[in-house]
């Protein structure tokens, strides 16, 4: 092992001389704690170096241990329902034997070696097999089955397999090709180079989250990609929460990126409490957590989304439908501006480095629906979903402005939304979806022809409201026509009665498609019956009055089994217009 010489240290970053045998990439031990780091940047022998640890008490003349390796990740089973650091250390683990702080230069494999798997082969001695196809499982957990792949660049005739339990290190196959190689259930692979795929397919199905607002009104694809900037408090981190528990990925990567210790002490606490809508089992039985808080060191932070995005892929390549929630990318764009600092680089946009869109942009095309490596075409997706937190809110900062012009599905926070209690507090006159398209002819074919035809009134009756506010606030309510006013409530319902929503009510928390059919039919029912009665000679003030708009209000919180009440509220709108019109619209004393 090559041993350079530090000459210099200044923060996260060290400087070290005598590394001319070293690459760009290439992970490092830093001093004679052997603290992790990777190599940034070469000068002919002096190599700077991001450490990944704290740096305090190192100085000039120590050792720096070359690796000739890239930062890398373990992929086998055991990585589902465990816990890692920024790059890869297994925190249960490391608690276990170093107490509750992380002891400098401690090493640990992030994939436990003594833990035996039960090992299924899908393949036998004599079939032909290339890279990517799948020659065994595991169950991981009761709900994931770990697929064992041929690595990449691997071929040939099966020479031996058997089924029994193994440790991740131990050989479970023989690949005879162009050399005899020995397949473990473990794969290696570097951080910054996304996992190799046969295609690319369109993003064409909804990520169903059963977030009202997003589901209905901005979806997102599978295989997509998605950014949540908000200001503080605007609920960014309830939102990620939300789409990790109920979206219908078969895998979540959670990357908390930066972020304080108590959200991901949220996330510790809570998904293990929760049932899966889908498998009825623990939440954190398809779950990975990545945890890189605000006291650890900043540079780790840099490398947690690329070794969360690497465990994402792996599991992509398997066939399965995996989201990753980065928390959130500004704290990663922050370390970035700070290495880019301390390395002396000309500065761009309020001092974040030149780069910055470019290595958001590297980040995010990682996402994508695939057709995977291997002889049975199988098909895998990665969504990629991103919370920014620019400053006071203001989306012209950099990290928003390099991440809008990369996604395709915009969920802009507003903090006046937050204030009022309205959540999520997704502002639905500046957010979009470029899926939208796509999603509407799957919504049209599964789940109701007209759901795309609702989607679009609702969406008009909400930018018509914006319109008339301004009217009201200048000379008063009014002075509207009682056709306006009429467009005012069917407003104030959608807003209140169907995109609000409650994250900790056990009914409304989650949200079927067919509900939110439901429900938004239900709410532009009263608006469209309201209007024939108002045509026909009756008062708003009748309208406004009926028994039913109590009904509506509370549909919300009515169970999954119980669809059809809301039907029957839909028919009792109709029949009480009905008994309006009737009347002939005289009021009653």
């Amino acid at each position: 092992m090559k041993v350079g010489k530090i000459i210099k240290v200044s923060g996260p970053l060290v400087v070290a001389e005598g590394m001319d045998e070293a690459n760009v990439f290439d992970v490092v031990q830093v001093s004679d704690n052997k603290l992790i780091g990777e190599i940034i940047e070469m000068r002919g022998d002096k190599a700077s170096i991001q450490v990944y640890e704290e740096t305090t008490g190192i100085g000039p003349g120590e050792p720096v241990y070359t690796t000739g390796e890239p930062l890398s990740v373990e992929l086998g089973p055991g990585l589902v329902t465990a816990m890692f650091d920024g790059i890869q250390r297994p925190l249960e683990s490391i608690r276990a034997i170093a107490g509750d702080f992380l002891t400098k230069g401690i090493e640990m494999p992030a994939l436990d070696r003594d833990k035996k798997w039960h090992f299924n082969p899908t393949v036998k001695v004599g079939d032909e097999v290339g890279a990517g196809d799948i020659i065994g499982t595991v169950e991981e957990t009761t709900v994931v089955q770990h697929k064992i792949m041929v690595p990449p660049g691997v071929s040939g005739k099966v020479k031996s397999i058997e089924e029994g339990e193994y440790t991740v290190l131990d050989t479970v196959c023989v690949i005879e090709g162009d050399k005899e190689h020995s397949i473990q259930m473990m794969q290696k692979w570097p951080v910054r180079k996304g996992r190799p795929y046969g295609r690319k397919l369109n993003p064409d199905e909804p990520l169903i989250t059963g977030q009202r607002v997003i589901d209905t009104f901005f979806p997102a694809a599978k295989g997509g990609t998605a950014a949540v900037p908000g200001p503080f408090g605007s609920g960014k981190t309830v939102v990620q929460h939300q789409l990790a528990k109920w979206a219908d990925a078969e895998i979540i990567v959670y990357v908390g990126c930066g972020e304080r210790g108590n959200e991901m002490t949220d996330v510790l606490m809570e998904f293990p409490e929760i049932k899966d809508p889908r498998t009825g089992e623990s939440l954190m039985m398809r779950t990975i957590l990545i945890a890189n808080t605000s006291n650890m060191p900043v540079a780790a932070r840099e490398a947690s989304i690329y070794t969360g995005i690497t465990i994402a892929e792996y599991f992509r390549d398997m066939g399965y439908s995996v989201a990753i929630m980065a928390d959130s990318t500004s704290r990663w764009a922050e370390a970035l501006r700070e290495m880019s600092g301390r390395l002396e680089e000309m500065p761009g946009d309020e001092g974040y480095p030149a780069y910055l869109a470019s290595r958001a942009a590297e980040f995010y095309e990682r996402a994508g629906k695939v057709v995977c490596l291997g002889s049975d075409s199988r098909v895998g997706a990665l969504t990629v979903i991103g919370a920014v937190s620019p400053p006071g809110g203001d989306i012209s900062e950099p990290v928003s402005q390099a991440t809008l012009r990369i996604v395709k599905v915009f969920w802009g926070l507003d903090a006046s939304l937050a204030y009022r209690r309205h959540f999520p507090a997704i502002n639905w006159l500046n957010s979009y979806s470029l899926y939208q398209n796509k999603v509407d002819e799957w919504m049209d074919g599964n789940i109701d022809k007209e759901f795309s035809e609702n989607r679009i009134k609702a969406m008009a009756l909400l930018q018509e409201e914006s319109s008339l506010q301004e009217i009201v606030r200048l000379v008063g309510r009014d002075s509207l026509s009682e056709t306006d006013q009429l467009k005012l409530e069917a407003s104030k319902s959608i807003r209140e009665d169907f995109l609000q929503q409650n994250a900790f009510h056990d009914e409304d928390t989650y949200t079927s498609l067919d509900k939110q059919n439901l429900m938004l039919k239900m709410v532009l029912a009263f608006y469209e019956e309201g209007r024939r009665a108002l045509g026909s000679g009756v008062y708003l003030s009748e309208l406004l009055d009926l028994s039913v708009r109590d009904r509506i209000a509370r549909a919300k919180y009515l169970s999954e089994d119980k669809l059809s009440d809301i039907q029957e509220i839909i028919d009792d709108i109709t029949k009480s217009m009905e008994e309006l019109i009737s009347k002939g619209g005289i009021l009653n004393a």
